[in-house]
């Protein structure tokens, strides 16, 4: 059976760092002191330095005006058409400018199937067309969308890749995973959403897979459905944008479910004997959970803090942004597993190794 690998990844965030002034705008919408205290223990305990969006804000953001275009004001927040303007705007420039950083050597005439994941914004005719056009490929390219999965739909786009390349051996995949998530902010005093802001960016990850020996191969997918967590993660769309919903009790059913199933999500294999860690950073007590749960050693999973750190949660995006990572530095050889978590409870993993 042919095997399929990962050759290489390009990534891109907007040109707004807005964690700090998103900090600053939240403590605003806290109805007393004690709620903005507690909010900033939060925010300072988030382990994310900066994120990135599409939307540009103002230096004061006491003010009815929030950013430069005038999207967000304050007790007049957009509905869900002109985020979903917005969107369309935005995903095009952010997915090329991550497929130009996949090299000059991505041969990217040779690309014979595109899957676009995304779980932020819809429109028709696509991004995928969009990007047809403007990438110049071959109208014939055959187009998959992997919609609103959340979190961890980028492995849902590998498993696609690595069905396609196995059962066509010239294939050549371009996945691209874009999310614009800030275009959902909500204006709430509500702390426990307000907290699921606090960690979301924007971002894009273009990849490139095929049957040619270099960079990671995809080994093993296997998706475990975490029992009675149904109603911790739900994403819907409202009249004023997507309703995200992130339960405080997602990193202890994480750990819980961990605990319980290892040894069906790694295939048998002890994690002592996993030498990289790749785990989608959906926050840093998420991150805690997976390390106390499989007994990781303190900086196993020093790409995925990293990322979180210097990016936040771009949903679909980050875990290639945590590959990456790991592509660049890994020795060749070296075996390791990637982990996400989304709506449903599910727990998507990889196990991968580096050619």
């Amino acid at each position: 059976m042919t095997d399929a690998f990962i050759n290489r990844i390009g990534t891109s965030v907007p040109a707004n760092d807005v964690h700090a002034a998103f900090v600053a705008f939240a403590t605003t919408l806290m109805p007393d002191d004690r709620l903005r205290r507690l909010f900033r223990r939060m925010a300072d305990r988030s382990g994310i330095a900066h994120r990135y969006s599409s939307v540009d804000p103002l230096p004061d953001l006491t003010s009815f005006r929030l950013d430069h275009d005038n999207f967000y004001r304050r007790g007049e927040f957009p509905g869900s058409a002109a985020r979903m303007a917005r969107y369309r705007d935005g995903v095009l420039p952010l997915a090329l400018q991550a497929i130009d950083r996949l090299g000059p050597d991505s041969r990217l005439d040779r690309v014979t199937h595109l899957i676009v994941t995304s779980c932020t914004g819809f429109y028709a005719p696509g991004l995928d067309l969009q990007l047809v056009a403007a990438l110049g490929l071959d109208g014939s390219v055959e187009r998959t969308l992997v919609g609103f999965m959340g979190c961890y739909a980028a492995f849902n786009a590998l498993k696609l890749a690595r069905h396609i390349v196995r059962s066509e051996p010239g294939a050549r995949v371009l996945l691209v995973n874009v999310e614009l998530c800030t275009l959902h902010l909500q204006e709430t005093a509500d702390l426990e959403q307000v907290l699921s802001f606090l960690v979301f960016a924007d971002g894009c990850a273009a990849t490139i897979v095929s049957a040619e020996p270099d960079g990671l191969r995809l080994d093993r997918f296997h998706a475990e459905l975490l029992p009675d967590t149904d109603s911790l993660i739900t994403w819907e769309i409202g009249d004023r944008g997507f309703d995200m919903m992130l339960s405080g009790q997602v990193p202890n059913a994480v750990g819980t479910g961990l605990a319980r199933s290892g040894h069906r999500i790694l295939g048998g294999v002890a994690s002592r004997d996993v030498e990289l860690w790749a785990v989608h950073p959906g926050g840093r007590s998420v991150l805690d959970a997976v390390q106390g749960a499989l007994d990781l050693a303190p900086d196993a999973m020093a790409a995925s803090r990293g990322v979180l750190r210097d990016f936040g949660n771009m949903s679909s995006a980050t875990i290639l942004f945590v590959l990456d990572r790991i592509m660049r530095t890994a020795r060749s050889g070296a075996s390791g597993v990637a982990i996400g978590f989304g709506p449903g409870l599910v727990a998507e993993t990889l196990r991968f190794r580096i050619a």
